[in-house]
């Protein structure tokens, strides 16, 4: 049975930032001229770690999301990750290294990843590494495609952050539910 109970038993979650969405365009379109299937675009600020299928989690993360400012973020060229597992467009944003830091405070999941905590990256993935593959022409595309924002990063004002949902292994990350951040008088 496929009640309500289990709608969630296989999904994982995520806690992000959705680009405007002219960019959220462009990364679709640069995707799709590779044949890259990706999940949305979006900034990551809570990985899956401590994020259960359960949602027993929700009520602490959207109180630390409702009591924080919006988020400043400013986007710059494409990178790529030491290792060559995925290729992104370059986000600096200390309001969402601090938002991230709060919700790990908040929600103290029993493991995190590595590139959890003060250390975090915030990035927009463009494409992740797939099995055997190398990344370069990727990166080098994504350079060309993306060179106005390595010249004139685009800042924007993130004034809610997103639940993404995941299905299951193999399903792509996808916008479930917008919570807003605290408005500014």
């Amino acid at each position: 049975m496929n009640g309500p109970k289990n709608a969630h038993a296989h999904a994982s979650f995520l806690l992000g930032v959705l680009p405007p969405p002219d960019l959220g365009a462009r990364v679709d379109a640069f995707r799709a001229r590779l044949g890259r299937r990706e999940s949305a675009p979006h900034v990551t600020v809570k990985a899956r770690s401590g994020l259960g299928a359960d949602l027993g989690w929700v009520p602490a993360a959207r109180a630390v999301v409702a009591g924080s400012a919006p988020l400043a973020l400013r986007v710059g060229g494409a990178r790529v990750f030491a290792g060559g597992r995925a290729v992104y467009l370059a986000v600096d944003s200390p309001d969402v290294v601090a938002l991230h830091l709060r919700l790990l405070e908040a929600l103290e999941p029993a493991a995190r990843f590595g590139y959890e905590g003060p250390a975090m990256t915030p990035h927009l993935t463009l494409a992740l590494r797939r099995r055997g593959e190398n990344l370069g022409a990727v990166l080098d595309a994504a350079r060309a495609e993306f060179a106005d924002l390595e010249a004139r990063p685009l800042t924007f004002t993130a004034r809610e952050v997103w639940r993404l949902r995941k299905p299951g292994p193999g399903g792509l990350y996808r916008p479930e539910e917008a919570w807003p951040l605290r408005v500014e008088d």
